[in-house]
């Protein structure tokens, strides 16, 4: 066999080798980073999303909670992963949102280290107290704080975190004197609030729901525009006197930037099809997530970008940084 055969046949190996990656995508296990601590909402629909991807990828999801620094830890060990598709990053919109207007230095750029996949939900917040305190509505709630300026805290799942400026704006409307109390997770914090040791949060609805339905906590009002089918009695914040207060809570999942277009779409075909699945939605829906449908890549970098704006508005007026 002289050296042109030769040439021939290792041609024709190398045309054999599949090529692109979607089609042998995924061969093991996918590593979900959940950037907050475990028990907390952003852990469970984490859970959740990372359950539902592997039964339909057919791999195991391993979902690693790196809390700390109001999320900057996962996300950036998320931002620094190999870009192969097996790390991928469940986020909420404090990071991709918030973060980049509140700190001058990231050790992660939401735009160019991240592709976001998709969003699964958007939510309200809701503002809740402990039992011992003694206001049933935000108007007395606000008479019993301007009494007892100082003394009262709210705690947050993190420094710079939506549920954080949620607080921080419902302060600087009503004109109290609150004490913000950071946790590494919104889960840390409910302990605290269950246990008395906080006296307020303003809470998303997957964790907030369970607690206020079983009477352990008391809601005074809810940040959508309209009151919320699962607490009709609980009246907005612009019916409780404060129209202009309006928080959500996003989460989504997003991939580093260079992961491959072919494993991308693969890897968005299976959330667009979790966000279809009617059994998918109704577990959310059980738990206080309202899910989302799928969107176009095109939608959710403007669905982004708008909320990115908005937030800008509100931190300009309120004057908060938190470097």
């Amino acid at each position: 066999m002289n050296w042109r055969t030769l040439s021939a046949l290792a041609c024709g190996l190398v045309l054999a080798v599949p090529q692109g990656h979607a089609a042998e995508y995924p061969t093991r296990a996918i590593k979900l980073i959940v950037p907050y601590a475990a028990g907390g909402p952003t852990d469970v629909l984490g859970r959740m999303v990372g359950d539902y991807l592997g039964r339909d990828l057919k791999q195991t999801v391993v979902v690693e909670n790196k809390a700390g620094a109001q999320g900057a830890i996962g996300a950036e060990a998320a931002a620094r992963s190999e870009p192969d598709g097996y790390t991928l990053f469940f986020t909420a919109a404090s990071l991709f949102v918030l973060n980049p207007q509140l700190y001058k230095k990231l050790p992660y750029d939401p735009d160019k280290d991240f592709r976001m996949l998709a969003v699964i939900t958007d939510l309200p917040v809701l503002m809740e107290v402990h039992p011992s305190v003694p206001a049933k509505t935000v108007a007395e709630f606000v008479a019993y704080a301007r009494q007892n300026p100082g003394k009262l805290n709210f705690g947050s799942a993190g420094t710079g975190g939506t549920t954080h400026l949620a607080g921080e704006m419902f302060k600087q409307m009503a004109g109290v004197d609150m004490v913000h109390v950071a946790y590494k997770g919104a889960g840390p914090a409910l302990t605290d609030l269950l246990s008395g040791n906080i006296q307020l949060m303003f809470d998303t609805l997957g964790t907030a729901l369970p607690p206020v339905k079983g009477g352990l906590l008391r809601p005074l009002a809810v940040s959508s525009a309209q009151r919320i089918a699962e607490l009709p009695d609980v009246p907005t914040m612009a019916e409780s006197g404060y129209p202009d207060y309006a928080v959500s809570v996003w989460y989504g999942v997003a991939a580093p930037s260079k992961v491959p277009d072919d494993v991308v779409q693969k890897l968005k075909a299976s959330l667009d099809r979790a966000l279809s699945d009617d059994t998918f939605r109704a577990s959310l829906d059980k738990v206080g997530f309202t899910p989302l449908r799928p969107k176009s890549q095109a939608e959710i970098d403007k669905f982004v970008t708008t909320d990115r704006a908005r937030w800008a508005a509100v931190i300009k007026a309120l004057n908060i940084s938190l470097d």
